[in-house]
């Protein structure tokens, strides 16, 4: 048996192989990666607790809409900043703008004032 990769598809009864490069060609030209970092200033907070409780708010709202992966990534011990990363994986880059467009939004009616800085792009795998 080769040692290369395979990769199977079942497409509506057609079953397609893959194999070597081909796989490598396929799954690159399907991935999407949406990288993005967020900064908040969050003047209200005076205190490591308030700041804790607006991040927790934001990332399990973050969360439970757009199933994003989110994290507290810089400015841990800072009281009235922080900073936020977050991916997302798909196969449409359509989907993943519509996405962070849609978490800006959330942010923005959520506590509005809050956002400082957005920096995101799309990765393609």
């Amino acid at each position: 048996m080769s040692k290369e990769a395979h990769l199977y598809l079942k497409l509506r009864d057609n079953l397609i192989i893959l194999s070597g490069q081909n796989v490598i060609n396929f799954i690159h030209k399907n991935m999407k990666v949406l990288v993005s970092k967020i900064v908040l200033v969050i003047p209200f907070s005076n205190s490591l607790k308030d700041k804790r409780r607006v991040v927790k708010s934001l990332k399990d709202r973050i969360w439970s809409k757009f199933r994003a992966s989110i994290a507290e990534i810089d400015e841990h011990d800072t009281i009235r900043k922080a900073v936020l990363g977050i991916t997302c994986v798909s196969k449409d880059k359509h989907i993943l703008d519509s996405m962070i467009n849609g978490i800006i939004d959330l942010i923005d009616t959520t506590y509005p004032g809050v956002l400082h800085e957005c920096e995101h792009h799309v990765e393609n795998y």
